[in-house]
């Protein structure tokens, strides 16, 4: 406590410590001026007894009261506590109210330092005094978090708007492209049959891209309004993954890849179908969109002591650790040219971190000497 607080509470004391007193006082001058008779007269009733005595030289009698020294005793007793308890009661109640009100001055105080110290670029020492450390110290580690959240926040809203951006740019040459073929079909009717053939498959490859832009818009918007609910059943792993093999033979055989699966017999893991589908799904997709050309992507799939995990390996350009940590970011994208096939919205392995995540798994990703790995690790059923 300071030198200027402890004065405050002496000073507060000393006027309750008066206060009590005058109340005695008043009580004493109550009783032996305003209300003397009747304490008298109640006083010698109760207290006190009379006697007789008789001078036999004299012949005269005359009347003593004399106390009754065990009621006295008794009343004196029982005054003595119930000063010393109304004396403690007004201590108590003197102290509680300067508690409370050095309570609320401290929070008032307080509610004012943080204020300052999380609306101002200032020193938490310029701020809380020497007393307030521990404080100090815990809003420091929170408006750190807070820095760091709202970074992030608006790191994902910056890419959010720039892919907005660049995706609404990209919309005008596809579709300028599909318009201006269009035209020159309907212009000309005795267009040869083999160029009209042309110019159809050129708008139909145009409009293709198109669909999928616009796709990537509503992908982005059904990312922030949704909120992943789990299905869970026991699930056949082996014949998932060999099925999703089989569903990317055409992606694959464009790209001039292939899948080489191994996996345990008999793999069965508890999860929601649809959504692990997907997980895998986004994997694939994504190890198909920067492997080599003809290079064979490697699928791993076995159970270990307490989990199961699942690896998809390429072969592809070395991923930088730096976009490596950022991966499993929303809105990130790998690829960051505009007019890349390969580029989607980036929402694809943020997806499949959540949907792991769910499950109480985990996912991360590794990449050196041109050979990528994202591995998945579930909970044994």
């Amino acid at each position: 406590m300071k030198v200027k607080d402890k004065t405050r509470f002496i000073i507060f004391l000393i006027i309750s410590l008066c206060l009590a007193l005058g109340i005695g006082y008043g009580l004493y001058y109550l009783t032996d001026v305003v209300f003397n008779g009747s304490v008298l007269n109640w006083l010698a009733e109760n207290y006190y007894y009379m006697e007789t005595r008789h001078d036999k030289a004299t012949g005269e009698i005359s009347y003593y009261y004399l106390p009754i020294w065990p009621k006295l005793k008794l009343l004196i007793l029982t005054l003595f506590l119930f000063q010393t308890a109304f004396f403690v009661f007004t201590i108590y109640l003197a102290t509680h109210l300067y508690a409370r009100i050095r309570v609320r001055k401290s929070i008032s105080n307080t509610g004012r330092m943080l204020h300052t110290y999380m609306h101002h670029d200032l020193d938490s020492n310029d701020v809380f005094p020497s007393s307030y450390a521990e404080v100090a110290t815990q809003i420091v580690q929170i408006k750190s978090t807070m820095q760091r959240h709202e970074q992030a926040m608006k790191a994902e809203t910056d890419r959010k708007n720039d892919l907005i951006t660049y995706l609404a740019h990209d919309l005008k040459t596809p579709l300028t492209s599909v318009v201006g073929y269009l035209d020159l079909l309907e212009e000309a009717a005795d267009m040869p049959e083999e160029q009209r053939k042309k110019y159809i498959h050129i708008t139909l490859e145009k409009a293709l891209r198109l669909e999928k832009l616009i796709n990537e818009f509503f992908g982005i918007t059904r990312y922030s309004l949704q909120q992943i609910v789990l299905e869970k059943e026991v699930i056949d792993l082996s014949f998932m993954l060999m099925q999703l093999t089989d569903e990317f033979y055409p992606l694959l055989t464009s790209h001039g890849n292939t899948v080489e699966l191994q996996e345990e017999d008999n793999l069965t893991v508890y999860g929601d179908s649809m959504k692990l589908a997907r997980v895998f799904n986004n994997i694939l997709k994504n190890a198909i969109s920067y492997s080599y050309p003809n290079t064979p992507i490697k699928v791993y799939a076995g159970k270990r002591e307490k989990d199961i995990f699942i690896c998809f390996i390429n072969q592809g350009k070395t991923i930088p650790s730096e976009k490596l940590n950022a991966i499993f970011e929303k809105f990130f994208r790998l690829d960051e040219a505009r007019s890349s096939n390969t580029g989607g919205a980036g929402l694809g392995l943020a997806i499949a971190k959540e949907i792991v995540t769910l499950h109480g798994g985990a996912i991360s990703a590794s990449s050196e000497n041109e050979m990528t790995t994202f591995s998945v690790t579930l909970p044994l059923y």
